[in-house]
């Protein structure tokens, strides 16, 4: 990538290095500036064919298709080039499978191993805390009424050392279960655990630490367990991403989850585009309606000037207890804002009949939890999400006051953007048409 603000010799001479270190120069794009550009004549340099286009990003994503690089070399600079643009074109290369170097950088494409016998989907988020979990349950949910027999490959912070099979379809899990777990030393409230329970399907735990710019995880066991996943008696597979790092295998389709309580550039800056770009479908979840005033049109508007096309359905979450709460005291504990609490509140005593005596959102800082549930008073039901602090501080503590212990889903209704179960199956059945023309055929 050269400018006009290089005077053209200079240029040339840059291009006369990155041959001498055995690199061959296919083509150059022009990304602009008039400063070093001789009045009335293009950019031209006799080391390559010069591309240029309507804007940059255009520019690059031409000149990628007709050259077919390797790596894509910055030679710009400001004020051509500055972070935000390099931001935008990191994100359109990697999502193009290419390097993207420059003077002090280098930045490389997350490796998606190519493991999976069955059909599958990825679903991948924008950071922590968006419901990524909460909206593959429901995917699993649903791809399993509609007869895809699913499994799903789960990666989280506090996963298991080996891969390891949690059968949601055959056993029961309980508070019991659970706790007998975490007096295990393990982490009864992973990602593996919650989708075993809320989606009753095979679910294979996996771990991953850390995550790079682009959703690398620096290290995990998710091929591993993609071969696990490989045996069991089911016709597809969904890969579920940890915070905003990605399951590292190859899928035939990806969805990503934003949150609309993200700031902006989480979603539509840095390298979010490349989670966009590489998707076929967004879930935009938190779409309450104490969200500033447009910032979701904001939003919609970033995702469609990324990817052109792609679905974005708006969704808010709902508890769902999964027992009978009616006519209980219930205590709820929660990683939800505290911004939600008259939600939340109003919703559980409005669609199940509950009192709700209190509300903890303190469900990820155990001291905090603690404190909450100390002062909680009198209640019937401890009601909490299965995340964080949920089994060894919340169930403990509720089985020691010999208070009922429900366990809670977050189910995403939908706002605006069509049926997100309908988009998924849709997705799906695409999912199984790419996998036999690629694996099949």
């Amino acid at each position: 990538m050269i400018d006009g603000e290089h005077y053209p010799p200079v240029i040339e001479s840059a291009l006369a290095e990155i041959g001498r270190r055995g690199e061959e120069v296919v083509a150059a794009v022009f990304l602009g500036g008039t400063e070093k550009v001789l009045e009335n004549h293009k950019m031209s340099i006799s080391a390559c064919p010069v591309v240029t286009a309507a804007d940059p990003l255009s520019a690059i994503r031409g000149a990628i298709a007709e050259y077919r690089p390797e790596a894509v070399i910055d030679l710009s600079d400001e004020p051509i080039v500055g972070y935000r643009e390099r931001f935008e074109i990191a994100c359109l290369v990697l999502a193009e499978g290419l390097n993207y170097l420059g003077a002090d950088f280098e930045l490389r494409p997350p490796a998606f191993a190519d493991l999976s016998t069955k059909p599958s989907i990825a679903i991948i988020g924008t950071g922590k805390r968006v419901g990524k979990t909460a909206v593959s349950a429901y995917a699993c949910r649903e791809l399993k009424a509609a007869g895809f027999n699913p499994a799903v490959v789960a990666m989280g912070r506090g996963g298991p050392a080996e891969p390891e099979v949690i059968r949601g379809d055959k056993i029961k899990i309980d508070a019991g279960y659970l706790l007998a777990q975490a007096k295990q030393g393990r982490h009864a409230a992973s990602d593996h655990f919650e989708d075993a329970l809320m989606s009753r399907i095979p679910t294979v735990g996996c771990r991953r630490c850390g995550g790079g710019l682009a959703g690398a995880p620096f290290v995990s066991n998710v091929e591993a367990g993609a071969l696990v996943a490989n045996g069991l008696e089911t016709d597809f597979t969904i890969f579920e991403g940890s915070g905003a790092a990605m399951p590292p295998v190859a899928v035939d389709a990806r969805v990503t989850v934003a949150g609309a309580n993200q700031p902006i550039d989480y979603i539509i800056g840095y390298m979010g585009p490349y989670r966009l770009l590489i998707s076929d479908l967004v879930v935009l979840t938190n779409c309450e309606d104490y969200v500033e005033p447009g910032k979701l049109d904001a939003i919609i508007e970033g995702i469609a000037r990324i990817k052109p096309g792609i679905s974005v359905v708006r969704t808010v979450f709902r508890p769902l207890p999964l027992a009978d709460i009616s006519g209980k005291k219930v205590f709820f504990a929660t990683t939800a804002p505290e911004s939600t609490s008259s939600i939340l509140r109003d919703y559980l005593e409005s669609a199940f009949g509950a009192e709700v005596a209190g509300i903890s959102h303190n469900l990820s800082n155990r001291p905090r939890l603690r404190d909450d549930l100390a002062k909680a008073g009198d209640f019937d039901v401890l009601l909490t999400e299965l995340k964080a602090a949920a089994v060894d501080v919340a169930t403990a503590v509720g089985i020691d006051l010999g208070k009922l212990v429900v366990y809670c889903d977050n189910v995403p209704v939908v706002r605006a953007g069509g049926s997100l179960a309908d988009h998924l199956i849709d997705l799906a059945g695409k999912c199984v048409v790419r996998f036999k023309e690629t694996k099949v055929g």
